[in-house]
């Protein structure tokens, strides 16, 4: 169990570096469309 656990988050790290990680601090999700685009 603890195997699986650490090679988890060594996936989740390695994702990271690479750069297939979204990041979603943007707080896009919240903000308002115009039928569905945004305009900034």
């Amino acid at each position: 169990m603890a195997i699986g656990i650490a090679l988890f988050f060594l996936v989740i790290t390695l994702f990271s570096i690479a750069g297939r990680t979204a990041d979603t601090r943007d707080s896009a999700d919240w903000k308002p469309t115009n039928d569905g685009s945004r305009t900034t």
